[in-house]
């Protein structure tokens, strides 16, 4: 990228603070604990008092441990520990694989120790959690694996799922994928329908389109969406563009496009979107596209197996 365009990329959302998850922990333990856990809570009561009931264990603690049923790329201790931070801080989380760290079958990802009832309270909302974020890493460096060697970006895009933006964004940087926009804010993308609008109410071309959304947010990325040959030639010859994307251009089309912009000396970023698969990945990005965008990252990513085992048992210690 030439030092003259606005990086679109640059992103340090690896804090667990900047991850929102907060607000996304509590719906789902508010989904999975209405009123309660009706037998968690009840069997295994954190305090014996006044007397306790038959067929309880008062007191009770575990050590559990999240366990890969098969192998991938690890991903969620932030979100593991802030879940425990909600539902009882005297559970411990220990990550033993650190994040973005390839896993095989059997390895152990976290440790827990606490209160059996908690534990046993989260048990369901931290799997799930776990098994998405740890999906979406494992498959993301599946893409990687698959384009390595060669000089490309692999994107992902805007297609994720309502309130998990942030996370399954996260999770495709963790498995070595690069984030595209956040949202509409973000960067300017002007989309075919958007053009389709403007072409169809008026007489004005691209090149005044984008002159206006430069004057609007001049320090704004600008990317214009193209879906035919020519519209590529026109967007290349407007100032002010950032990156055009090639929309569902076969490789052919995406070599011709790329001969074009080297013959021209342009900086113009070229990012191949549409129609990408992890079969045909690789000979889309030989054809010297800069970026690819896959949607199917986030959109498609098939779930990570863990499950959580117990290992221990101990009486935990009574506050006097």
């Amino acid at each position: 990228m030439s030092s003259d365009l606005k990086p679109d990329l640059d992103r340090s959302w690896e804090r667990p603070e900047a991850l929102e998850a907060d607000a996304l922990i509590e719906r789902a333990l508010a989904e999975d604990l209405p009123a309660g856990d009706l037998t968690s809570d009840f069997l295994f009561p954190e305090a014996a008092e006044p007397a306790p009931a038959a067929g309880t264990l008062p007191g009770m603690g575990v050590v559990a441990r999240c366990v890969a049923r098969e192998g991938g790329v690890f991903c969620g201790a932030p979100v593991a520990e802030a879940l425990f931070a909600k539902v009882d801080e005297g559970v411990e989380v220990s990550a033993l694989a650190s994040e973005g760290a390839v896993v095989s079958k059997e390895d152990v990802l976290l440790e827990l120790s606490g209160p059996a009832a908690a534990i046993l309270r989260a048990e369901r909302v931290l799997l799930n959690f776990l098994q998405r974020l740890c999906g979406i890493a494992s498959w993301t460096a599946r893409w990687v694996d698959e384009l390595d060697g060669i000089d490309v970006v692999l994107l992902d895009t805007r297609k994720t799922t309502p309130g998990w933006r942030r996370l399954e964004k996260y999770a495709v940087r963790t498995g070595g994928g690069t984030n595209h926009r956040f949202d509409l804010s973000d960067a300017i993308m002007l989309k075919d329908n958007h053009s389709w609008i403007l072409r169809k109410a008026g007489e004005s071309t691209l090149a005044d389109w984008v002159s206006t959304l430069v004057a609007a947010s001049p320090a704004a990325f600008l990317q214009v969406e193209v879906d035919s040959r020519e519209e590529y030639l026109e967007a290349l010859e407007v100032s002010g563009v950032d990156s055009i994307l090639l929309d569902n251009f076969p490789p052919g089309d995406l070599t011709w496009a790329v001969e074009e912009k080297r013959g021209r000396d342009s900086a113009v970023l070229l990012e191949a979107s549409g129609g990408i698969s992890l079969e045909n990945a690789r000979r889309i990005a030989e054809t010297g596209v800069d970026r690819m965008s896959v949607g199917a990252l986030t959109h498609s990513a098939p779930a990570l197996d863990v499950s959580l085992e117990l290992s221990e048992v101990f009486i935990l210690e009574q506050e006097k």
